[in-house]
């Protein structure tokens, strides 16, 4: 099938991958991005973001001669047949999406184009923005060409990103003509998966459809969670039972201190407030929301029952970003629950194998409100003489640390689990104390 010329607008998570993945299935790639900084390592073969897999492919495709990096978006865009714009769609205080970068972009791709192109925009959207986007383009376009826009949301999970985008369960795609479609299908062609070919409309409600039910599971478990705590059941062994139905599946089936990241919460958020916008209430995603905001800090709440006071003990943390593989920090339960420990005289000691450097930006070295904050290299250097530990990632690094080690380096072997790691019986046979998530023991 025919190679395209394909500029992508942003190299975070979505356009970044995109980009290369493109490139691997042998497009000619061009992405974009304002920061030369970031250009610049990204041409010395660096990722910005931590990404499994990723900087290999960027090297490979870059030396190849299929892959570039630019800040001069009038040339990237110039004879591009087909751009993909893969900006953040931030969430604004009444949940709603911010648009503004998108209508950048689309602003610079309709006064720059010159030839017939595909606007494709993978960012995560309300529905009905690429009708809009496709009226903007064509209302600032300076030459006289054929211009359509077509919805190509991702479902990629950070942390697996690029596997996901080789490897997904679908491609879905929103067109509102057949040469858009076609075009589409011939970008993917020889990746050599599923197509769900359906309108614009219809592909952006699919993004938030699908983020948004993966969300209902969890907050549904973790609610499950909670009454099983109450009555002395195990949520462990419920969700195993309930896993064997294959009308639930076990995915997203896992009990914990909620979900966070960059699309579960904005994007319950954001359809959320669509549907307010049209005068109706989404009743389970408004639970979900409320359900899974609770959730973060139960484990605070359980060990301020259990604690006289945090002032001057050592806490340490063990993992801070939302979840492992990945050094976003967005949503994450670290964020919700670090504050309440400062401002209740902690003296905390985090670890996390590669979220410090992002984490130190919000809360650096030292003292922080009553409390105080040090970042260290090792799990073990965090637990050393601690009084009590909170587990917010399930970093393999953090999995690794033995039952009978939280007893022998921490001063007081008090442990608050937010991802239900551990047996509780190999925990208690350890002489630890023990607290995790809808479980016995």
């Amino acid at each position: 099938m025919k190679n395209y010329k394909i500029a992508v607008a942003g190299t975070g998570y979505v356009g970044l991958v995109a980009g290369v993945c493109f490139a691997d299935m042998g497009h000619q790639v061009i992405c974009v991005d304002i920061d030369e900084k970031k250009v610049k390592l990204m041409e010395s073969g660096v990722s910005p973001i931590y990404e499994a897999g990723l900087e290999e492919m960027m090297r490979k495709n870059y030396d190849a001669g299929r892959l570039h990096y630019t800040t001069d978006y009038r040339s990237a865009y110039k004879n591009a047949e087909a751009i993909f714009i893969g900006v953040g769609t931030p969430e604004q205080p009444d949940g709603s999406a911010n648009l503004s970068y998108i209508a950048t972009v689309a602003k610079q791709i309709a006064e720059n184009i010159e030839n017939d192109c595909l606007i494709v925009v993978k960012s995560t959207v309300p529905v009905g923005t690429n009708d809009k986007v496709e009226q903007f383009i064509r209302d600032f376009l300076v030459h006289d060409v054929k211009v359509e826009v077509a919805s190509n949301p991702e479902f990629l999970a950070q942390g697996t990103a690029v596997h996901d985008t080789l490897h997904a369960a679908r491609i879905v795609i929103g067109t509102e003509s057949e040469w858009a479609e076609q075009c589409l299908r011939e970008i993917y062609s020889d990746f050599n998966l599923p197509i769900v070919s359906v309108s614009r409309r219809s592909a952006e409600m699919i993004k938030y459809a699908s983020n948004d039910f993966l969300a209902l599971k969890i907050s549904y478990l973790n609610d499950i969670a909670n009454l099983c705590e109450l009555v002395g059941a195990d949520v462990e062994d419920v969700a195993k039972g309930m896993s064997y139905d294959c009308r639930i599946g076990s995915r997203f089936l896992k009990a914990g201190i909620g979900y966070g990241g960059s699309c579960f919460p904005k994007d319950t958020k954001a359809l959320k407030y669509l549907a307010e916008k049209h005068g109706y209430h989404l009743r389970t995603v408004e639970a979900a929301v409320a359900v899974n905001s609770e959730q973060k800090t139960k484990l605070f709440q359980k060990a301020s029952d259990r604690m006289i006071t945090f002032d001057h003990l050592k806490v340490a943390v063990l993992g801070l970003t939302f979840k492992p593989g990945t050094d976003d920090l967005r949503e994450a339960p670290s964020l919700d629950n670090i504050p309440l420990l400062l401002q209740a005289g902690a003296d905390i000691y985090a670890y996390d194998p590669v979220g410090i450097e992002n984490f130190r930006k919000h809360y650096p070295d030292g003292k922080s409100g009553k409390g105080s904050i040090c970042y260290v290299t090792s799990a073990q250097e965090a637990l050393q003489d601690a009084n009590l530990c909170f587990i917010f990632t399930e970093w393999a690094e953090i999995r690794n640390v033995k039952p009978q080690q939280y007893k022998e380096w921490m001063q007081t072997p008090l442990v608050y689990d937010g991802r239900n790691i551990y047996m509780t019986d190999l925990m208690k046979k350890a002489g630890i104390e023990y607290y995790s998530i809808g479980r016995r023991g």
